[in-house]
């Protein structure tokens, strides 16, 4: 097992701009190809010629051939891709924390980029870009046509430099015209602050290279404002996080669990595609660095915790929330998580490109599949809303993709049943109501008016005191 994560290979949540995306030291497994499809092959060959021959400007054989390439990977889940030269390495250089761009996790949908969520203290979040919205065009081009690498290509650039979206949002008559300025981005991925004496508040936003390390140290801190007392409670806080490396969820969850203690397991149709990963060295650990869970303070595995996730918790967040509920660890609050469980891996190619392909789905340590599910909370709080004439903000979750890979296990259970139902739960809101974005005060990591903060603290202080009784 330890080999297999030690080769190269990435997994990931869906392009974003600029992000990370999930990391996997995994590999395929060799085997003996399927026989080709002859026919099908003299078809897409004659077709080639036809547009060669007859299309009513030349076009170069490369370009056919990426594009036929694009369509294949495309055509199959939201999260397959080719990867060109230069996407290939701006992924590998993205999970490092530091990047150019807006700050956007973006999908693709009817041939428009779908805003999948904003990433926090980015020119796009402080623009106003919301979950849901719809990108149809890049400065004066229309998106209609554009690949999803092609669409992100536009969107990067020099910092400093502007780009204009139009946006189509839903409750909005006229499209939106929002103007941005490129930025390099630096993204603190691990906040934290002693809420009150003896309870602390970490806020995870994005799983990067050095998130492990970063919870741990925040972690630490939070003991060291609270007098070198140990914390009697914590919230951690995955909302709206879209996920990044594996082996940093891994950490973070290790990091709160018994050493040893299964986080996830993968599933798929090859051998390599079949793993239980645990939270052991080996699992968590990049190559040549130094062991941060050593330094985790006794209290951390055992203190009462509550998890605070949304529709906007994917991918890497989803397997921390659904470890920690699953081994009842901590519980959860909030709303249905995101649904992003299945396995993109990295498949680098001979000339510099690579593809991501959709190999394995994920499962919780109990077996529940994440796939176009997501995490259900063990107590559902929604976000705060006022009663509006306009309709509310859109919740996007991977069941409402287009192509979105099934569940597997929802789908068995309704064949077994003899009906058909949705991957996902939608969202059942009034659409008079109107959820309200807490707005942050200068220095804060968390607002004071956050009504699920506020309900998750209530709850932290009840499960600490009933702790306090027990000892």
């Amino acid at each position: 097992m330890a080999s297999k994560l030690k080769q190269i290979g990435l997994i990931g949540i869906g392009i974003f701009l600029g992000a990370a995306l999930t990391l996997n030291y995994s590999a395929t497994a060799s085997r003996e190809p399927e026989p080709l499809p002859i026919e099908d092959l003299r078809a897409f060959t004659e077709i080639f010629g036809k547009i060669k021959n007859d299309y009513v400007e030349p076009v170069e054989d490369k370009k056919l051939i990426t594009e036929a390439i694009n369509g294949m990977l495309s055509g199959l889940d939201p999260h397959s891709a080719y990867l060109d030269n230069e996407a290939f390495k701006e992924l590998q250089v993205g999970t490092q924390g530091e990047f150019g761009g807006l700050g956007i996790e973006v999908g693709m949908e009817d041939g428009f980029v779908k805003v999948v969520s904003p990433i926090e203290d980015t020119p796009a979040f402080k623009a106003g870009v919301k979950s849901g919205d719809l990108i149809v065009k890049l400065d004066d081009t229309p998106v209609k046509g554009m690949t999803l690498n092609d669409a992100v290509k536009r969107m990067r650039g020099k910092p400093g430099t502007n780009i204009v979206l139009t946006i189509v949002r839903k409750g909005e008559v006229k499209p939106l015209t929002i103007t941005l300025t490129r930025a390099v981005i630096k993204i603190r991925s691990v906040k934290h602050k002693l809420v009150e004496p003896d309870y602390g508040y970490v806020r995870v936003t994005q799983f990067q290279e050095h998130t492990g390390d970063n919870l741990v140290s925040a972690l630490k801190d939070l003991q060291v404002q609270n007098k070198n007392a140990p914390i009697k409670g914590l919230v951690l806080d995955l909302r709206n996080d879209p996920g990044g490396l594996l082996n940093t969820a891994i950490g973070v969850s290790g990091a709160f669990l018994k050493p040893g203690t299964l986080v996830v397991y993968t599933d798929g149709r090859t051998d390599d595609a079949k793993m239980k990963l645990t939270n052991s060295r080996e699992f968590y650990l990049r190559p040549g660095e130094s062991d941060y869970l050593r330094n985790v303070p006794a209290w951390a595995r055992t203190v009462p915790m509550v998890v605070l996730v949304n529709g906007g918790s994917a991918s890497a967040s989803e397997i921390v929330a659904g470890a920690l509920q699953d081994h009842k660890r901590a519980v959860i609050i909030g709303t249905q998580t995101f649904g992003k469980g299945s396995v993109q891996t990295i498949l680098p190619l001979n000339n510099g490109t690579a593809i991501k392909l959709t190999t394995a789905r994920y499962y919780t340590p109990s077996g529940r599949s994440i796939q176009a599910k997501g995490i259900v909370p063990d107590i559902t709080v929604e976000e705060a809303t006022i009663s509006a004439s306009e309709a509310p903000r859109l919740e996007v979750r991977e069941a409402d993709l287009e192509k979105h890979l099934s569940n597997g296990q929802l789908d068995a259970a309704n064949k077994d049943a003899g009906k058909t139902r949705d991957d996902g739960v939608k969202d059942e809101k009034s659409k008079d109501d109107k959820a309200v974005r807490p707005k942050l005060e200068p220095g804060e990591i968390v607002s004071k008016s956050d009504y699920q903060y506020n309900q998750a603290l209530i709850l932290l202080k009840g499960l600490s005191l009933l702790q306090d009784r027990k000892d």
